[in-house]
């Protein structure tokens, strides 16, 4: 097998570590936007939990800016056809993302409850309106977009925007908003020195990691009967082809068909479950970080569970299967994805090495007092 087999592989994982990071890192700041108003009764204490995360919150986006990178430069025609159906919804994720920053930093500049409540309305729709969309996302591409290719590999969307926000696609949206609630209710519990705030984000937590399982079991056992994608011929893997060059047929419960192959990928959702419970029974002992972290895993069993239900496939198409778009026909050339990934190699263990460096340099509480104390904070 030739250098480009390996390159597909190796991004095929990195997006998956990407996605993972994008779910954990910035899934926390926006779950503390989504439960704002319930762990903050006073004025005083939503500052707190603003600045709580304040220090971390801009630079948790560039998970979301790696990710969308990484799928236009490996993935270049999985990005133009899920920008061609997905269009709209990628502009209520956009203005959503646009206006939660003004709500950082615009909040607190004007002593006005109504100008303050105003901004806390919008910092919870946009923490809450990404997630959705990100869960319902992976539910759709899931369950298959419908789009086809023309000979001139133009694709075509032939949904609508309503299709895209199907019941199961929904649920997946919800999980991935339990999940954000739990990371960034845990946050909150790390970070927090009052009292109140501690005691509203253990409940949301808690609520946030059983509604998660609940939605994690239902999306499952959902899975076990819905239809999916099964490659029954296409070039061998590595080869140059496109959508065109392969056949791809729907069958009732191939969602699963990974797993019957592989036993070993029961490990994943075993991993999600189980650290989601572990990190609740931490949260309870007051063991904060190690159950942010659980969080973490519970993202990676999560997401690793989705790639291994998809492999190969990247993006099915529910109206006309074999031009899906698979690992194999959908990625960038040898040299864009060496240069990629020689590029990822240098900068990812920076951007880790800075995350954990502002983390460890803003570690302590943040309680009421340091909010009155300081009028530069949020």
């Amino acid at each position: 097998m030739d250098t480009y087999f390996y390159l597909i592989i190796v991004w095929w994982l990195l997006l998956g570590i990407l996605l993972m990071g994008l779910g954990a890192m910035m899934g926390m700041d926006m779950g503390v936007g989504t439960i704002l108003r319930y762990v903050g009764r006073t004025d005083n204490e939503r500052r707190v939990a603003l600045n709580i995360i304040g220090p971390h919150w801009d630079g948790n986006q560039v998970w979301f800016v790696l990710g969308g990178g990484a799928i236009f430069a490996a993935w270049p025609l999985v990005y133009a056809t899920a920008f061609s159906g997905f269009y709209i919804v990628m502009l209520v994720l956009l203005w959503s993302m646009i206006v939660r920053p003004l709500g950082f930093e615009y909040r607190s500049q004007i002593e006005c409850s109504k100008w303050r409540n105003m901004w806390d309305w919008s910092l919870f729709v946009s923490g809450l309106v990404p997630m959705l969309v990100f869960g319902a996302a992976v539910g759709n591409v899931l369950q298959g977009v419908p789009f086809h290719f023309d000979a001139r590999m133009v694709s075509y969307y032939t949904g609508s925007f309503i299709d895209l926000f199907n019941p199961y696609a929904i649920l997946c949206g919800l999980t991935s908003v339990a999940l954000s609630i739990y990371s960034g209710a845990a946050m909150l519990l790390i970070g927090s020195g009052e009292k109140n705030i501690s005691q509203r984000a253990l409940k949301a937590a808690t609520w946030g990691g059983i509604l998660a399982l609940i939605l994690m079991t239902v999306v499952g056992l959902w899975s076990t009967i819905h239809p999916g994608y099964e490659l029954v011929q296409s070039p061998a893997p590595g080869v140059p082809q496109t959508p065109l060059h392969q056949t791809v047929t729907i069958v009732d419960g191939a969602l699963l068909q990974n797993f019957a192959q592989y036993p070993v990928l029961w490990l994943l959702p075993a991993l999600a479950y189980a650290s989601i419970i572990i990190g609740l029974i931490a949260l309870h002992k007051r063991y904060n970080q190690v159950g942010w972290w659980m969080g973490v895993v519970t993202w990676v069993g999560v997401l690793g569970m989705v790639g291994a239900t998809m492999f190969p496939f990247i993006m099915p198409s529910s109206s006309s299967p074999s031009h899906s778009l698979t690992v194999w026909n959908s990625g960038a050339s040898t040299l864009t994805m060496g240069w990629m990934l020689g590029f990822t190699a240098i900068f990812i263990p920076l951007i880790v090495t800075y995350t954990s460096w502002a983390f460890y340099v803003m570690r302590g509480k943040v309680d009421v007092k340091t909010i009155e104390s300081e009028e530069t904070l949020y």
